[in-house]
């Protein structure tokens, strides 16, 4: 009898440490990579999805009417962070006009200024004077020019790009969801656009 009450403990114990596995760790539908050295994060309010990208890649540039489509999904649903990266020789004053914009408040008006800049009017993004008028354009004032020429935000860029090494990012857009689900654009932005709405639908709905 004591045998069999201690059996009973037990399976009990396992039933429930498997029931609370299942809640933190939820079956998420859709295609992604899971990022075992971090963490799923979700309050069960928001999801948060980090956007790895950079100004000089066109896929980028074409995955932000995607954007827009997704957060239409869920209203007030979604933490969208942007994370400008750059690679090999390319500059990184782009990235750090961006930086400087959203501490203004005007981060997505850069991005999109920028992305405008280079893929419709084909400007040269890494001049600084192409960057000057920009910042004018968005009415950011002098003191943007001076933090830009003075390398203010170089640091945080590059840091971002000891970031994306830690999460194995090797093109860019890729983002990150709910903190550990790697996600990565194909065949085409718009499977990568229903992709990314699927994962999160699945989050909202544990």
């Amino acid at each position: 009898m004591i045998y069999k009450k201690l059996f009973l403990i037990l399976l009990s114990l396992v039933l429930l440490s498997f029931s609370v596995y299942a809640e933190e760790k939820p079956s998420i539908k859709g295609v992604y990579t899971q990022l075992p050295e971090f963490k799923f994060t979700f309050d069960g309010e928001k999801v948060e999805v980090m956007e790895f990208f950079s100004f000089y890649c066109v896929h980028c540039f074409e995955f932000e009417k995607s954007i827009t489509v997704i957060k239409g999904n869920f209203p007030k649903k979604i933490k969208w962070k942007n994370v400008p990266i750059y690679w090999g020789n390319a500059s990184s004053k782009p990235g750090e006009a961006y930086l400087l914009a959203e501490e203004k408040g005007k981060g997505e008006q850069m991005k999109k200024a920028l992305f405008e800049a280079l893929f419709i009017e084909k400007r040269d993004i890494s001049d600084m004077k192409v960057l000057e008028n920009i910042g004018a354009k968005l009415e950011l004032g002098f003191d943007f020019s001076r933090r830009l020429w003075a390398g203010e935000k170089e640091k945080d860029v590059n840091e971002a790009l000891i970031m994306a090494k830690a999460y194995s990012v090797e093109e860019t857009p890729t983002i990150i969801i709910a903190g550990n689900l790697k996600v990565i654009p194909g065949p085409t932005i718009d499977t990568f656009r229903d992709n990314t709405i699927t994962i999160i639908q699945s989050i909202l709905k544990k």
